[in-house]
């Protein structure tokens, strides 16, 4: 599988990897950019902020948030929290890098809310890009995929595919790959440390590019 100039990584859950896995594509993927419109939680730090940490990659590399929230919550209550509102006319995908990548990562999972009407699903639509879907190795994440999968392809959203962060479970990506007609690219293990060479180790070994 060839990587399309620009993805929207996104996942089954909060805290299933999307950051992480963001960071292993920034080192793997030639001249890559990132890019996360909405960031909630800034009182404990940014997603931004710890991939350029761990990566040592130029600041140039990075987007500024489109919106950005104070409040560890999803971002339609931090945004209320704030008297703010999040519209999605107001977000432009930045530029596509030349000969290059931009990785847009979510919030949440696919059905978090933004505001009252929409989420962040209709934030991939609306920027027309297709998904790559982070979740967990482990007991549960047949269904949680599965869920997820269904309804990415019922708005029309191109997958990419399926990366499982934690212990290499083969029987759940047979299972997911089986029952979702989704591939499998990645099977990424627990890492002790994340830096710029780690991180590219793990996209070079484990990502099925082929």
């Amino acid at each position: 599988m060839k990587f399309p100039p620009a993805l929207f990584v996104t996942g089954t859950d909060t805290g299933v990897g999307k950051t992480f896995v963001s960071a292993v594509l920034m080192c793997g993927l030639l001249n890559a950019r990132y890019w996360k419109p909405v960031q909630s939680g800034t009182c404990e730090g940014t997603d931004t902020g710890w991939i350029r940490a761990a990566t040592t990659l130029a600041p140039e590399r990075f987007y500024p948030e489109a919106v950005k929230l104070k409040a560890p919550l999803s971002p339609h209550l931090a945004a209320s929290m704030e008297n703010a509102s999040i519209c999605l006319e107001d977000f432009t995908l930045p530029p596509v890098p030349e000969n290059g990548h931009l990785i847009v990562e979510g919030a949440g999972g696919i059905l978090v809310p933004l505001n009252a009407q929409e989420l962040v699903a209709d934030l991939i639509v609306k920027l027309d890009l297709p998904a790559l879907l982070v979740a967990r190795s482990g007991l549960g994440t047949i269904n949680h995929c599965l869920l997820s999968i269904f309804e990415l392809r019922r708005r029309g959203i191109e997958i990419l595919g399926v990366v499982m962060n934690g212990p290499v479970n083969p029987e759940n990506k047979k299972a997911i790959e089986h029952y979702g007609k989704a591939r499998v690219l990645a099977q990424i293990p627990p890492v002790k440390d994340a830096d710029f060479s780690s991180l590219k180790r793990l996209f070079t070994e484990e990502f099925d590019v082929s």
